[in-house]
């Protein structure tokens, strides 16, 4: 039996998309920029061996016309590539549509970054609807900054925290306890419905919990998108017969479509072991490991975004010795998320394309991060539309 075993890196880009500076993000170079971090700072390289058997350093050269800093080429088993995408924004939705064969080029909504974010009749609909005070925040932020900066105010006045980012999202942070989390969830699904024909990508809870000092989210973190516009290689391979799982936050980035089971963990180590929970029953097993983008990338911590890679490597070698005749391990990402670059959002970058299980070689750089999807797709005997199989 045939088996497809996919891994998100989320946000380990590999530098060089042809438009970043569009984007403001030329020179950005995630992989790049912690591997030369890590010889500055601590002395020695990024230690990963495993990704680099599988091509990543390959993948980056193909890139850069030279490797990671500290890294020389290795023994390559996989077959690697460097991806490109199309889509019009750098967010998650519209990276990991694209990886699944949908390509998001049309215009997401987006709210100013400057001055108040959100339009008053929005908020005033919001208040009415959901029995509001008000709300604090109205800004461009990141998570964890606002709710250390506004989390004391909003428990003490039962006012929620509303913010955004580059992305095309409206975030409501509040307590799980002080506010309620099924009331936050409400919350949430009044503004995906006030927000649709604004094009708005994704609502998203971010509870917390703990005292003014030590605010805390949690993992009980919601995602509200839209639904793909058309079958993404997800919902073609489960509706030609195939189990697919979704593990983590992957079934709320694509609204729930194209799973029979969806297994929710956060963590990595958690998200491993349910990964391997998912191989029981599953076809196709997508797994987001969001900690790099969240806990390292946005807080623009390179020491510890370069561990917990060295971490999961370490994992993923376990990993390779637990594989079956007829799996194949795709591991990629869905956009950079540089650690050493201005402000705290993603960053334009194209992404690595690791394929185990299918013999070594060089796909060289791919046109669309759809040929993932393509990929994918024909290793199970599901035809897609877009892109072309780098096997």
């Amino acid at each position: 039996m045939r088996r497809v075993l996919w891994f998100i890196l989320d946000s380990v880009g590999i530098g060089g998309a042809p438009d970043a500076e569009a984007f403001g993000d030329g020179g950005s170079d995630t992989l790049g920029h912690i591997a030369a971090w890590f010889v500055t700072n601590e002395g020695r390289p990024l230690n990963l061996p495993n990704l680099q058997h599988l091509g990543l350093g390959e993948a980056y050269r193909l890139v850069h016309g030279r490797f990671p800093e500290g890294w020389r080429g290795q023994n390559v088993i996989g077959h690697y590539s460097a991806a490109t995408e199309i889509s019009t924004g750098k967010d998650t939705p519209s990276g990991h549509w694209e990886l699944a064969g949908v390509p998001a080029i049309w215009d997401w909504g987006y709210f100013p970054n400057e001055g108040e974010c959100f339009p008053r009749e929005l908020l005033e609909k919001l208040y009415e609807r959901c029995d509001l005070s008000g709300s604090l925040g109205h800004c461009h932020a990141s998570g964890t900054e606002i709710v250390a900066r506004l989390g004391e105010e909003s428990v003490q006045s039962g006012k929620p925290i509303f913010y955004t980012s580059a992305d095309s999202v409206f975030q409501i942070a509040a307590h799980e306890e002080a506010f309620g989390l099924e009331r936050l969830y409400k919350l949430c699904e009044v503004a995906r419905e006030f927000l649709m024909d604004d094009n708005v990508g994704r609502v998203i809870a971010r509870p917390f919990i703990g005292e003014a000092g030590s605010f805390e989210r949690t993992g009980n973190r919601k995602d509200y998108a839209v639904t793909p516009p058309k079958p993404t290689v997800l919902e073609s391979a489960m509706e030609s017969g195939r189990h697919v799982c979704g593990v983590g936050k992957i079934g709320d980035i694509f609204a729930h479509v194209g799973f029979n089971e969806e297994l929710k963990a956060s963590g990595h180590a958690r998200l491993w072991e349910r990964s391997r929970e998912a191989m029981g029953s599953g076809e196709l097993v997508m797994t987001n490991f969001v900690d790099f983008d969240m806990l390292y990338g946005h807080r623009r911590d390179p020491k510890g975004y370069g561990l917990a890679l060295e971490e999961w490597d370490e994992e993923l070698g376990r990993f390779l010795n637990e594989l079956k005749e007829g799996d194949l391990l795709v591991i990629t990402a869905d956009h950079g998320n540089d650690p050493t670059w201005r402000g705290t959002d993603h960053t334009r970058e194209r992404v690595p394309v690791l394929i185990h299980g299918a013999g070594p070689g060089d796909g060289g750089i791919r046109d669309t991060f759809s040929d993932v999807g393509s990929t994918i797709g024909d290793w199970l005997g599901v035809k897609m539309d877009e892109g072309q199989s780098i096997l």
